[in-house]
């Protein structure tokens, strides 16, 4: 559910699917424009210019393969989960993320005490008591 505190502010509180949360922070990602790369292959120069942007962009590219292939397996193992949570009652968490960093989560119960605590922290967020920091950055 999204909704804005007085300041506004916009804020989005949901439950969490999956019982853990994707860690990736401090990770810089190469930037730039690759049409800017210019003509590459006429000369001995541009084969080592060329091995350097690889060894360059060869960590980028690396990262983007992994975090593919962390994807391709939260999406096989989400069904799993589900399932888990249904048989196993498992409780849900409910978190509230300002935009989309994730700020604050606590657990809720089953799915309509989830929902409940959903309106609860939203009602709280439009009156201005916003959540306590329980997650890092």
């Amino acid at each position: 559910m999204r909704v804005s505190d007085p300041y506004g502010t916009t804020w989005r509180v949901t439950r969490r699917w999956l019982p853990w949360q994707r860690q990736l922070r401090g990770v810089d990602l190469p930037t730039g424009d690759p049409s800017r790369v210019g003509d590459l292959g006429h000369d001995p120069g541009d084969l080592l210019l060329g091995g350097l942007l690889l060894v360059v962009l060869a960590p980028g590219l690396v990262l983007f393969v992994l975090a593919g292939l962390e994807l391709a397996l939260l999406v096989a193992l989400l069904p799993l989960v589900l399932l888990a949570r249904v048989v196993l009652g498992r409780h849900w968490h409910v978190e509230a993320r300002r935009g989309w960093t994730p700020v604050w989560e606590g657990e809720a119960g089953g799915w309509s005490g989830s929902a409940r605590r959903i309106r609860e922290v939203c009602a709280a967020i439009e009156r201005g008591q916003l959540p306590p920091r329980t997650l890092m950055e």
